[in-house]
């Protein structure tokens, strides 16, 4: 799965132009058995939780709008280091399970990477942060009630059915720290919808919905949270940060001065920001930036803590899905620029194509590489150690 099929599903430029953070859409039969057993399965999830310390609130349970004490499915153990985790014990936690309880295992995204491919291609396709988490229920108990969101949200339906009734906002873009809190929803629903194994459902935040496995089959769904990293005030902190440049916009704030010069202080810095907003590609130069200092995944690149071996099956992909590749003249040079993970690396010209094709989802062999850029082996493998170095990259063995 790419995120252009993802994309596909939702309608590309449509939903961007016309339903990202507007209006709900539901898209049913959207993903094959196939894709979502790529995905997911309740097998994959069995053994996430046998394999992993997955602690609250990493892992919880809830009902009725609350999380149940961990005690009533998990029990304390002492390592021989006196340190203290919480084992989950299976009966309990399928008896809990029966009766009512709903099931979350948060960021699964960073626990399984087909999921965490998924949401590089929702990230690189929306330049937003994305968290997934998985959801699962087996009775018609809400476990969270009619609740609102401070983040969109994209759900893939990966098992059984699930009914969503969707109320709408009563705040307009509500914040997770906000100067209000939304009023409460109306009593009947503006749509009610099953979603079936397939469907793919899209929430902008601020939408009260609930949602109930009553359809007399168990339920896992998977939510792409899609945080909102955008909002206006978010906006001018940043361009607050850029002005820095500006001797004004480091200038103590005039509190003891005359009436007329704390005015002219103010007017000066009026148009100063003025100015800083009229300036052409605002916009497009926030999300450069945030996009370059998105962390992505970091992940190690063990055994090679140096230098990255000339090995053609060494696979290799970048630790951030919202990178991005630019043209650049530096004394006089053509080089290109990979910006990404809060770094950026200048790099030949001739090195563009090598680059480029790291910037496709998924990992890539060293020797397709170097081949694409029409350059020696050990010469792809010297840029890709200089990526691994500033964390942008990561290599793993030969044959995965």
């Amino acid at each position: 799965m790419t995120h252009l099929r993802i994309a596909e599903r939702l309608g590309q430029d449509t939903f961007l132009a016309q339903t990202l953070h507007r209006d709900y859409l539901h898209v049913p039969g959207a993903l094959s058995r196939e894709e979502r057993a790529a995905l997911v399965d309740f097998d994959t999830l069995n053994n996430l939780i046998a394999r992993h310390r997955l602690e609250p609130p990493r892992l919880r349970l809830s009902a009725d709008g609350e999380a149940l004490p961990t005690h009533r499915y998990a029990v304390p153990v002492t390592t021989r280091r006196s340190t203290v985790w919480q084992r989950v014990y299976p009966a309990e936690l399928h008896q809990r399970l029966a009766d009512g309880a709903s099931l979350v295992v948060d960021q699964i995204d960073h626990l399984h990477e087909p999921i965490g491919d998924l949401a590089d291609e929702l990230a690189r396709w929306l330049r937003h942060p994305i968290q997934i988490n998985a959801y699962a229920s087996w009775t018609s108990r809400e476990g969270f009630g009619t609740h609102w969101d401070d983040h969109d949200v994209v759900v893939l339906q990966i098992e059984g059915s699930k009914r969503w009734r969707l109320f709408g906002p009563t705040r307009q873009m509500p914040m997770y720290r906000d100067v209000t809190t939304p009023e409460e929803p109306p009593a009947e629903p503006v749509a009610e919808l099953i979603l079936k194994a397939g469907d793919i459902l899209y929430l902008p935040r601020g939408w009260w919905h609930a949602v109930t496995a009553d359809q007399g089959t168990h339920s896992l769904h998977l939510t792409c949270g899609i945080s909102p990293p955008h909002t206006a005030n978010l906006l001018l902190a940043w361009l607050a940060d850029e002005l820095l440049t500006s001797n004004l916009f480091r200038a103590d704030v005039p509190l003891h001065a005359a009436e007329q010069d704390q005015a002219a202080f103010v007017a000066a810095l009026t148009k100063e920001m003025v100015a800083a907003l009229e300036r052409p590609g605002l916009l497009q130069r926030y999300a450069d930036a945030q996009d370059a200092q998105d962390l992505g995944r970091l992940r190690p690149s063990l055994p090679h803590t140096g230098s990255v071996p000339a090995d053609p099956g060494l696979q290799v992909r970048l630790t951030t899905a919202r990178a991005r590749l630019t043209e650049v003249q530096v004394d006089g040079e053509d080089l290109v620029r990979l910006r990404g993970a809060g770094q950026e690396i200048d790099a030949a010209a001739a090195a563009a194509p090598l680059l480029h094709r790291l910037l496709e989802p998924g990992w890539h062999r060293l020797a397709d590489l170097a081949a694409v850029a029409a350059v020696p082996i050990e010469d792809a493998a010297a840029l890709v150690t200089e990526l691994v170095a500033a964390q942008v990259a990561t290599v793993r063995g030969a044959g995965r």
